[in-house]
């Protein structure tokens, strides 16, 4: 019996699912949203990069609340990992578990490198708006640098507080962007700013203001993800 109430119930789901979908109009041409993009997205937004214009201009929300997964994320990694404790190890594992020093082509390499991915980084997320690349990108290309660095140096940490400050400092620029395009122009997160001209650094009106605030905040939420595990590891080998 209970068999046969599980598969009605998958049945009547499988079914409603397929009606749902068979009713939504997946690559229409006819619909105009795409031909709009395309020809008044420039215009409108001031970014020649139209998967930016979507994201953070049209579909602006939608990327505040990805952010606001990620930090949610971030949260919930910390918890678990405060809650965990220390438990004791036996003396070989924990043995294993030590940090190796590493290789010295490793620590001259990334000594030369890390600087470069961090302005890579960096460059990603301000020109967002005029070439492929953006916010998210950029800061997993920073988050990447300093995870290059604790490889190569597994006593080094970034400050636990700098990397907070700096995290929560993207989310409330991009919060207060939004809160000012409400006072200004009637609606939250409106491109409220001077358009520019396309394909001009200084373009784009609050699209590379909002990709600076999301690289430094996924940049070094990211981060911290990273240096929290490690932290976890460390404390587990009793480093």
């Amino acid at each position: 019996m209970r068999k046969l109430i599980s598969f009605i119930t998958l049945a009547v789901v499988a079914a409603s699912l397929a009606f749902a979908f068979t009713h939504i109009p997946f690559g229409e041409h006819d619909l105009g949203v795409a031909r709009y993009y395309l020809t008044e997205g420039v215009t409108q937004t001031g970014a020649v990069n139209l998967v930016t214009s979507v994201v953070v201009n049209y579909r602006g929300l939608d990327t505040l609340g990805e952010i606001t997964v990620l930090f949610i994320a971030a949260v919930g990694l910390g918890t678990v990992l405060f809650a965990a404790g220390t438990a004791p190890m036996h003396a070989s594992k924990k043995a294993d578990l030590e940090p190796r020093p590493a290789s010295l082509i490793l620590r001259t390499g990334t000594r030369l490198l890390f600087p470069f991915i961090l302005l890579f980084g960096v460059y990603v997320f301000l020109h967002g708006h005029l070439t492929p690349g953006g916010g998210f990108q950029g800061g997993a290309i920073i988050a990447s640098g300093f995870l290059l660095m604790y490889l190569a140096f597994p006593q080094r940490r970034t400050t636990k507080r700098y990397s907070q400050v700096i995290e929560s400092l993207g989310g409330l620029i991009f919060v207060g962007i939004g809160l000012l395009g409400l006072i200004v122009s009637g609606s939250f997160l409106i491109n409220f700013l001077p358009k520019g001209v396309p394909r001009s650094l200084f373009s784009g009106g609050i699209i590379p203001i909002i990709y600076v605030a999301v690289g430094l905040k996924v940049g070094f939420e990211l981060t911290g993800i990273i240096c929290g595990l490690l932290r976890r590891e460390a404390d587990a080998s009793g480093v």
